[in-house]
């Protein structure tokens, strides 16, 4: 049996989803505003998560591989600015 990470994604999400959903509206909040509660509780988790992942990738650069990074964060830095000007319309 193969697993296919991208298939299961979307399924644990929902899950995820329903289920904090389900926590918030046993809480006493209103359903709308439990699924927007819960939807922000998964993005900032998944915000974190690859927070953490970038910090790994980039101290495991710096420790093995210190010929690119410096390329490597130059290049970190060219997309954070890059994000910046599409929010702030600065193109």
């Amino acid at each position: 049996m193969e697993f296919s990470m991208a298939s299961s994604q979307p399924d644990v999400r929902k899950a995820a989803l329903m289920a904090l959903t389900a926590q918030f509206v046993k809480q006493g909040h209103p359903p709308t505003y439990a699924q927007h509660m819960a939807t922000a509780s998964i993005f900032q988790a998944d915000l974190e998560l690859r927070n953490a992942q970038f910090t790994r990738l980039i101290a495991w650069l710096k420790e093995t591989h210190i010929d690119i990074y410096p390329e490597a964060l130059a290049l970190a830095e060219s997309v954070r600015q890059e994000f910046e000007q599409r929010v702030t319309g600065e193109f």
